[in-house]
């Protein structure tokens, strides 16, 4: 019996020490409980309170401003707001200047066809409108065929061998002049010029009397704008073949009293 109880007992003690070993490993395995807040508060003034730990210092730093996207979108709505009225004034332009651009070439088109309508009743009356009076005066010089000689031609010879040779040279220009604006139907105006006379003259003369013309209104000019005198025998015989190439007025105007200069 008494080895009985030992055993007893004996179990009884193993049985303890592994309850307290098993005890001991189940609190070692357990986490520290968490510190509280003032705990937590406590040790951080301890922290600032240590002369060894280093003081609060600020630091600065740069960056980007996170992008609105409603400012982005009212920023574009504003732009675009201001750039309407310069759309529109765009577009007016535009449209005023196709218009413009239709006007003038209405405007050509009519001159066009005045033009043509203008040329065509040329050719048909002969080299000038219908109804248009005969020029009196072509520059300064008077081709009515009431103030000239019957015989320019002799009469311009008399004025160059008494010494008037601007006089019988004007004379012959203003005679020729005269001649195939009244006699040949050249469509000569006030404003003709000298060589715009002869050319004129071209499709209405003979190559004989075209010729004629040309080397008269030659000398003239010779004289009235180069300042010097064609020869004297080129000059007589202008005079000379003057009523052969350019003909006699189709009436006999009175006489003019003496020779026109």
């Amino acid at each position: 019996m008494a080895s009985a109880d030992l055993r007893r007992r004996l179990g009884a003690v193993v049985l303890a020490a592994l309850c307290a070993c098993g005890a001991a490993a189940a609190a070692a395995a357990a986490p520290d409980p968490l510190p509280t807040r003032e705990q937590v508060r406590a040790a951080a003034e301890r922290l600032r309170a240590d002369p060894h730990m280093p003081g609060t210092r600020t630091e600065k730093s740069l960056r980007f401003k996170p992008r609105d996207e409603d400012e982005d979108k009212k920023k574009a709505d504003s732009d675009a707001g201001s750039l309407d009225w310069l759309r529109d004034f765009a577009k007016t332009v535009a449209e005023g200047a196709r218009w413009l651009i239709w006007g003038l070439a209405a405007l050509a088109f009519a001159w066009i066809v005045v033009r043509i309508h203008r040329w065509m009743r040329v050719r048909a009356t002969g080299g000038r409108p219908r109804g248009e009076a005969l020029p009196s005066h072509v520059g300064s010089l008077d081709i009515r065929p009431e103030t000239l000689p019957d015989d320019i031609g002799n009469a311009a010879a008399t004025l160059w061998q008494r010494g008037q040779h601007r006089a019988a040279l004007s004379l012959l220009y203003r005679g020729a002049l005269s001649r195939i604006v009244h006699l040949h139907g050249v469509p000569v105006r006030a404003a003709s010029t000298e060589d715009e006379c002869v050319a004129l003259a071209a499709p209405r003369l003979a190559p004989g009397p075209q010729a004629f013309l040309a080397r008269l209104v030659g000398a003239w000019q010779l004289a009235a704008y180069g300042g010097r005198l064609p020869a004297t025998a080129d000059v007589l015989a202008l005079c000379a073949g003057f009523a052969q190439n350019l003909g006699a007025p189709a009436e006999a105007p009175p006489a003019a009293d003496g020779v026109p200069a």
